[in-house]
């Protein structure tokens, strides 16, 4: 009987690609690069101000519709992780499922979006390590993210961080792997420990929840609402990295699957009781503090500062594990499209060290553009929440890019006979199997609707202060520019690409199913 490897690679082989990368990821390893993308610890302090300035305490329920709605996603995402266990995932799932064009357009998103998203959450530490201690605030002045020295600095703590984690995915998964795991174990240790503080020093009861802080009520609430709803939306993203490691990842057809799901839920969970447990303890929902210093402000006023302080630390440990995750999905996106060839400078961007078994250029490149968007912030407060919001957008719009064609594929009677398909290695694959068509459509729903809610040019998200009239709409802009310059670059590598949907077996199940 062939070792989990040898079948692991031949299976790579069904899809036209020889290994490359090592295969040292287990279960709880792809478990932890899918709940450290996500990063309640990293996400949830970060951006707990803004929902609550919205929304008021009853924001709270904007996190399990924001849940319910990705988990939809989720679902999907684990039925195709089974399928297609290769690297760069939402580029493969969808060219699979649509064709080069959309396919493309799918991985280019998404590579903008994760560089994006390395800079957004390396911003974090500025929220928490001036917290802990007031040496981090290396500029001096106001160590606030809506200040021109807590901007400034925040780039400068970014910068840093992103440079240590580009050193840890040169080095090598292994590493990767190590830390990631390590740092989600004290992330979900940091987690339990936060709930359950906070909540032996409760103030009010969880009715709380009901209140919508002076926002409006009835109709009138709605809009505030949806403006809360941001907040878990910039939450709950990244679950898929578990997919994005799959050529990484022992027998992953049968562990993606399960890791996207656990990620999801495990995150899901926590971070609502984290929510609740925030606004029950807080000293005050009136006095203004919640929605301008939000839950370092809860941890340090209600735990003491020592106790405080260590709880903030493994926050930190949280973010920087967080960018650790995003940059290294992000880098095997950008080595999936260059092995073939549908990239500027593929042929240096696909070289995989063959002593690390690591893509070294794309962890690079990820690194600088990331820093890159972190640059363009020194001393602009206003930009932090306009290139959160647009990176999650883009996010969205990827995922879009592989519900929308994964649901006419659906209709036309995708996957076929699966009910019937034969077992791969000794276990069924996961399916939805009736519920299919029902939870995909729940998924695009969903999600479309979020790209409005998230791109909608609302001045109070995107130019608070009426600073400059193109934050207002910089969603759209920055949205617009993404596709204009990938439109270009696909010109170039549009016949690449064609011939490639062409050549690879689609869809690639039916190994699976003729077993």
């Amino acid at each position: 009987m062939p070792l989990k490897s040898d079948a692991d690679s031949a299976d790579l082989r069904g899809f036209g690609y020889e290994p490359q990368l090592h295969r040292s990821i287990g279960s709880y390893a792809s478990f932890a690069a899918g709940f450290s993308f996500v990063s309640i610890l990293t996400t949830v302090f970060q951006l707990f101000a803004f929902g609550f300035s919205f929304g008021g305490p009853a924001f709270f329920w904007t996190w399990p519709l924001v849940f319910a709605g990705q988990f939809m996603v989720a679902l999907n995402f684990a039925q195709l992780a089974a399928r297609y266990p290769i690297s760069g995932c939402i580029y493969q799932w969808s060219r699979r499922l649509a064709n080069a064009t959309v396919g493309w357009f799918a991985g280019w998103v998404m590579i903008i979006a994760q560089i994006a998203t390395v800079a957004a959450a390396a911003i974090a530490l500025q929220v928490v390590l001036p917290s802990i201690w007031s040496g981090f605030q290396l500029v001096g002045g106001d160590p606030a993210l809506t200040s021109t020295t807590g901007a400034t600095n925040a780039v400068i703590l970014g910068s840093v961080l992103i440079a240590i984690t580009t050193v840890i995915n040169v080095i090598g998964v292994r590493l990767m792997s190590i830390v990631n795991s390590i740092g989600v174990t004290l992330e979900i240790i940091g987690v339990a420990a936060v709930v359950v503080l906070l909540l032996t020093h409760a103030e009010r009861g969880p009715g709380v929840v009901f209140d919508t802080g002076g926002t409006g009520t009835g109709l009138g609430y709605v809009g505030p609402f949806l403006v809360s709803a941001l907040m878990a939306a910039y939450v709950v993203v990244g679950f898929d990295s578990a997919g994005e490691l799959s050529e990484e990842t022992r027998d992953p057809r049968h562990t993606a699957p399960r890791t996207i799901l656990r990620a999801l839920a495990a995150a899901g969970i926590g971070g609502g009781l984290m929510l609740i447990a925030a606004l029950m303890a807080a000293p005050s929902l009136t006095d203004g503090r919640l929605a301008t210093e939000g839950l370092p402000y809860v941890l340090t006023s209600r735990l003491g500062e020592t106790g405080g302080r260590i709880l903030l630390i493994d926050v930190a440990i949280a973010i920087a594990v967080c960018t650790l995750a995003i940059q290294t999905a992000g880098s095997r996106m950008v080595f999936s499209m260059a092995r073939d060839d549908v990239l500027p400078f593929s042929a240096a961007l696909r070289k995989v060290s063959p002593r690390t078994g690591a893509p070294v250029l794309p962890a690079i490149v990820v690194g600088v553009g990331a820093a890159g968007v972190l640059l363009v912030n020194i001393g602009q407060p206003a930009l932090f929440t306009a290139i959160t919001s647009v990176c999650i957008v883009m996010l969205y719009i990827a995922y879009a890019l592989v519900t929308v064609p994964l649901l006419y594929r659906r209709l036309k009677g995708w996957p076929d006979n699966e009910e019937a398909a034969a077992t791969e290695r000794g276990g069924k694959l996961f399916s939805l199997g009736k519920f299919g068509i029902v939870v995909n459509v729940l998924a695009v729903v969903y999600g479309i609707g979020m790209i409005f809610n998230l791109g909608w040019p609302r001045p109070e998200v995107y130019d608070p202060a009426g600073a400059h009239w193109y934050l207002h709409y910089f969603s759209l802009l920055f949205v617009g520019g993404a596709l204009l310059a990938g439109g270009l670059a696909f010109l170039r590598y549009r016949t690449r690409a064609m011939s490639l949907h062409i050549t690879l077996p689609a869809p690639a199940v039916a190994e699976a199913e003729t077993a």
